[in-house]
């Protein structure tokens, strides 16, 4: 495939004659499914001897009434490209975002957490939510292509997260580029909690920071929930920034605005502590006594199993239950946040091992149920 800019236009050919118009409309990143559904383009036929050098769609003609199929592995190509090029005139403009006068920018794990602190906290201010949950999967090598794509892999092939096939991939490519689009005179907030997910972004979050020189400031959400809004009514603990509402993220934040900002000397001990991380194979982490703990994947299974024979005992005769009711049970007896998608891959190897018996079709935990053999 062979692409052309003529800004804000970006050209894409495909042989044998084909052109694909694409009009870069804003300056923040796209994923496969934006280019599909809200994407500007028009596909254009080269005429006989025309070169796509020379093309120009403004003195020609888009095709109309006739389409043509573009697979994923495409689409995908084209969205990175798009992409380069959208950064590349971020560089060359001042950002909206910070040229408002952003007052800090916010990095946390997840998207749902993320949401929240845009409502709590006030404006102006940006809030980066990583679109990851990095207490499963592969760390290895995970701020360069080769772990990235080792990471895709693995998660393609064991987690069902329900989403196209690119768009993991395309939101975190997307997260990479805004942090390193944050501009230097920005103060910087990480917030995390007491969990493997956060307690991990944290580390990889500075990691991909070592080379800014921005004032970076540390927020533990689940520690300053502890101190200022905790209540001893509350029957559940709280592990995780996401459980927390907006307006108490509010709070949190101006109980916590006061710390110092990390010290190098801080900075260069969690970089050590995310180098040591990337060269680990594990692919399930738990936080056990203020440390990121690798454990086995089968780690959950006896709870799993556990769970089942209780509901197969409230049942008259042992049936098929389903999984997402499996899942929810096995939660309520956990004292810690566990991502839900891991505990549905490992019924599903449960069930590969000939442990549990399966009647439906494993695409969702909504689509199966499962039993003890």
């Amino acid at each position: 495939m062979k692409t052309k800019i003529n800004f804000p236009f970006i050209y894409f050919f495909m042989e044998p004659n084909v052109v694909f118009v694409y009009k870069i409309e804003t300056q923040n990143y796209v994923t496969v499914s934006d280019f599909i559904k809200r994407g500007q383009w028009e596909t254009f036929e080269l005429d006989h001897g025309e070169i796509f050098d020379m093309f120009n769609h403004e003195v020609s003609k888009p095709l109309e009434g006739k389409g043509y199929f573009i697979n994923e592995v495409d689409l995908n190509i084209m969205v990175e490209e798009i992409n380069k090029h959208i950064q590349k005139n971020r560089h060359s403009l001042s950002l909206p975002q910070y040229a408002g006068g952003a007052s800090a920018v916010h990095i946390i794990t997840s998207e749902s957490a993320a949401g929240s602190l845009r409502v709590g906290l006030e404006r102006p201010k940006v809030v980066i939510g990583f679109p990851d949950c990095f207490s499963i999967g592969p760390l290895w090598k995970l701020d360069e292509k080769i772990g990235q794509a080792y990471r895709n892999e693995w998660l393609q092939e064991n987690i069902n997260f329900e989403q196209d096939d690119y768009e993991y991939q395309n939101k975190f490519t997307n997260t990479l580029r805004e942090i390193e689009d944050i501009p230097t005179e920005v103060p910087i907030y990480i917030w995390y909690g007491n969990n493997a997910d956060e307690q991990t972004g944290l580390r990889f979050f500075l990691n991909l920071l070592r080379d800014k020189t921005n004032e970076i400031f540390l927020i533990n959400s689940t520690d300053l929930y502890e101190r200022y809004i905790h209540s001893i009514d509350e029957e559940q603990p709280t592990f995780h920034t996401s459980q927390i509402e907006s307006r108490n993220l509010r709070l949190l934040f101006e109980q916590g605005n006061g710390n110092q900002p990390l010290s190098d000397r801080d900075r260069i001990q969690f970089q050590r502590e995310w180098e040591t991380l990337s060269l680990t194979s594990d692919v399930l982490r738990l936080w056990i006594n203020g440390e990121i703990i690798g454990v086995s994947e089968h780690y959950y299974d006896p709870q799993i199993i556990s769970t089942l024979e209780k509901l197969h005992i409230e049942q008259e005769n042992k049936d098929f239950i389903q999984t997402g009711r499996v899942i929810g049970e096995t939660l309520q007896q956990m004292d810690e946040v566990v991502n839900v998608f891991f505990l549905e891959y490992r019924i599903r190897h449960l069930v590969y091992s000939g442990v549990l018996e399966l009647k439906g079709i494993p695409k969702s935990m909504r689509h199966y149920r499962v039993k003890l053999r």
